[in-house]
């Protein structure tokens, strides 16, 4: 690991400015990916900025009847949370799926959602890699692509994003709060806030630089099923290979986002219309500009049959 400075920051507004002022700082909270990767000299920060009482840590109502996140709280007191629970249960359910106990008591809601791609090829320095070093090729591409993404990759990127908890939110609608630099605040749907690879897969969110996330906003609840499935290599401490959150209504009608097949939690709002027909036909949407390898084209199939899983089990 390489030599860093470290500060603890007093305020929301001095945390953006000192990430802001300096391009090779980093915010710091759990810290259970950007140590690992710090580890490796994949991220090589000069400075750490720790964000851990900032007082981000509450989860309260909204005056719309939603529900307020802060950046800090943790995944585990997220998940258990009563009102989650009851209101949110595929938030919750998605959020047990990943990582071990001992990592969700760290790990935070903002961190989870700026969790940083498990490509093997990422992880490894010996191999060019156009998320870790722009204009350096993607080794994935024409490499093994099992674990990798089906839609909306690239020509440049193939990786996929990881996070359980943002495959939830993305089903919910939720929305990420944020302040920037000089104080001004903003709030990202976050159907915008992942970006797809394209040219630029070292672009992951829409965040600008020392832009800071205070809070995560859901919607008021709309009732129905919650169902969250994961399909991995084994029964825990492992990423999807598909994982499929879903809220079904008694009618017939829900929402529907994927994980593990693209570079941000993947959902089509056109194939939520089609979940009444059944699982074939909403995959059919969600899948239309799929670009599967030999490698990975079981998870076409894999999709339409976890899907199904969830719809039956939504149906009882």
């Amino acid at each position: 690991m390489k030599a860093f400075t470290y500060e603890r920051a007093t305020s929301i507004e001095a945390a953006a400015e000192a990430a802001a002022s300096n391009v090779h700082a980093k915010f710091i909270a759990g810290g259970t990916n950007l140590l690992d990767l710090m580890k490796l000299e994949i991220e090589t920060p000069t400075h750490l900025i720790d964000v851990n009482g900032l007082g981000l840590d509450k989860i309260e109502a909204t005056p719309a009847d939603g529900l307020r996140i802060g950046a800090m709280v943790r995944n585990t007191d997220l998940a258990a949370h009563p009102t989650v629970r009851r209101q949110y249960g595929l938030l919750s359910r998605a959020l047990l799926a990943g990582a071990s106990g001992q990592l969700r008591n760290k790990a935070t809601t903002a961190g989870n959602l700026l969790q940083r791609t498990r490509c093997p090829y990422f992880y490894d320095p010996n191999q060019p890699c156009n998320k870790r070093k722009p204009g350096s090729g993607c080794s994935a591409i024409g490499g093994m692509t099992r674990q990798l993404g089906i839609v909306g990759i690239s020509d440049a990127c193939v990786a996929t994003h990881p996070s359980d908890m943002a495959v939830a939110m993305r089903a919910l609608d939720a929305v990420v709060e944020t302040v920037k630099h000089d104080g001004a605040s903003r709030s990202i749907p976050i159907a915008s806030f992942h970006r797809l690879p394209g040219e630029t897969p070292e672009i992951e969110t829409t965040l600008e630089r020392g832009e800071f996330i205070t809070a995560v906003v859901l919607p008021a609840p709309i009732g129905g099923k919650h169902v969250y499935r994961k399909v991995r290599d084994r029964a825990s401490y492992a990423f999807a290979l598909v994982s499929v959150g879903a809220i079904i209504h008694p009618d017939g009608t829900g929402r529907v986002a994927v994980g593990g097949i693209a570079h941000k939690p993947w959902r089509i709002e056109a194939a939520d219309a089609e979940l009444r027909k059944g699982a074939k036909s909403a995959a059919q949407v969600l899948l239309a500009e799929a670009r599967p390898t030999e490698h990975n084209r079981f998870k076409v199939d894999l999709v339409e049959r976890t899907l199904g899983a969830v719809i039956a089990e939504a149906r009882g």
